[in-house]
C-alpha cells in the first residue's frame, strides 16, 4: 500500500509538471509558426505602387516591427507567466511532500512492526486502524490542497447570493459540536437576527467549521466558545472567540498562508490548510476575515459579509 501511495504521489507531481511544460511549449511554437507567416507574406508581397515606393516599403516594414513586437510582447509574457506556474508547481510539490512525510512514515513504521512482531489479532488491528488513520489524514490533505489550489486558480465556481445566516451557523457549528463535547467545551452561540448577508451557505458554512475546529483543537478542557453577530453599515461581522493558546501578534498575517503552523502548535495534529481555505472562501464572497489575540487568552476571528441592501442583487 506504501509503495502505491509514494508512486502515485510522484506521478501527480510528474503530471503537473509535464503539464506546464507541454502548455508552455505549445504556446512558442504557435508563435514562432506566427512570426513564419508574418515574414513570408512581407517577402512575397509586391509594391503595386511605384512611384512612392519608399513610402509604401516603410508603411509594410512598420506593419512588420509592430507585429513583431506584439508577438514578443506577448512571449515576454507568457515566459514570465511559466516561470511563475513553474514556481507554483515546486511549491506545492515541496509543501505536499513536506505534508505527506510524516504519515507515510507511520505508515510504513506500522506496517514493518507488523511484519517483524507478528502480533496477536487484537494488537493487530490496532495497527491497522492507526494505518488507516495515517492514509486517511493522506487523503485528506491531497483533497483539501487540491481545492484550495483550484479556489486559488478560478477553476472552482460557486455563486453567493444574499441568503439569512442563521441556518449557516447552525450548520458550522454542528459539524465540531462532537469535538467540543469530548473536552466538555461549551459553544455559546448568542441570539441574533437572520440577516440576509451575501454568501453561499455550504463554502461559508465550512470556512466556519475550520474557524471553530482550530477553536476547539488549541482551547483547554471545560472552556466556552462564543459566537456573536455585531450589524455593521456594509458588513456584519461574526465573531467566534475563544479561550485557548493565543497567538502571538507577529504570526497575525503568517497564520493565514497555505501550511503555515505556529510554533507553539507545530507538535500538535494538524495541516495548516483551514485558515487559508477560510480566507480564500471569503474573498471569493466579496468578505474577508481576521484576528485578534493574547498568548494565553485566547483568540477572536472575525468574518465579514456583505450586508444586503435594497439595491443589492445577488452577483
Amino acid at each position: 500500500m506504501t509503495a502505491q501511495m509514494t508512486v502515485w504521489i510522484l506521478a501527480v507531481c510528474l503530471a503537473a509538471c509535464m503539464a506546464v511544460l507541454i502548455l508552455s511549449t505549445a504556446y512558442f511554437l504557435r508563435q514562432w509558426r506566427r512570426l513564419d507567416e508574418i515574414l513570408d507574406g512581407f517577402w512575397q508581397e509586391e509594391p503595386e505602387v511605384s512611384g512612392d515606393y519608399p513610402d509604401v516599403l516603410e508603411t509594410r516594414e512598420s506593419r512588420v516591427v509592430s507585429q513583431l513586437r506584439q508577438i514578443l510582447a506577448a512571449a515576454r509574457f507568457k515566459e514570465q507567466q511559466a516561470v511563475g506556474e513553474k514556481d507554483q508547481v515546486m511549491e506545492l510539490i515541496s509543501d505536499l511532500s513536506h505534508q505527506l512525510k510524516t504519515p507515510l512514515a507511520n505508515i510504513i513504521m506500522n506496517t514493518e512492526l507488523l511484519q517483524d512482531l507478528k502480533p496477536g489479532e487484537e494488537q493487530k488491528q490496532e495497527f491497522l486502524e492507526h494505518i488507516r488513520s495515517q492514509a486517511d489524514k493522506m487523503q485528506w490533505l491531497m483533497a483539501n490542497l487540491l481545492k484550495a489550489s483550484r479556489l486559488e486558480n478560478g477553476m472552482i465556481h460557486f455563486d453567493a447570493g444574499y441568503t439569512g445566516i442563521k441556518e449557516t451557523i447552525a450548520q458550522a457549528v454542528s459539524s465540531v459540536f462532537a469535538q467540543a463535547s469530548a473536552k466538555k467545551i461549551e459553544l455559546i452561540v448568542e441570539e441574533f437576527q437572520d440577516f440576509r448577508l451575501c454568501h453561499n451557505p455550504k463554502w461559508t458554512a465550512e470556512a466556519m467549521a475550520n474557524l471553530l475546529e482550530n477553536a476547539v483543537k488549541y482551547s483547554p478542557e471545560n472552556s466556552c466558545i462564543r459566537i456573536s453577530l455585531i450589524r455593521q453599515e456594509l458588513y456584519t461581522k461574526i465573531r467566534i472567540e475563544d479561550e485557548g493558546i493565543g497567538i502571538p501578534k507577529e504570526e497575525f498575517n503568517r497564520i493565514f498562508r497555505r501550511f503555515y503552523r505556529g510554533k507553539e502548535v507545530e507538535q500538535q495534529e494538524g495541516s495548516g490548510l483551514g485558515l487559508y481555505l477560510a480566507q480564500l472562501i471569503l474573498q471569493r464572497e466579496k468578505g474577508y476575515i481576521t484576528v485578534s489575540s493574547k498568548v494565553g487568552q485566547g483568540s477572536c476571528f472575525s468574518l465579514f459579509l456583505l450586508n444586503e441592501t435594497k439595491a443589492a442583487g445577488d452577483f
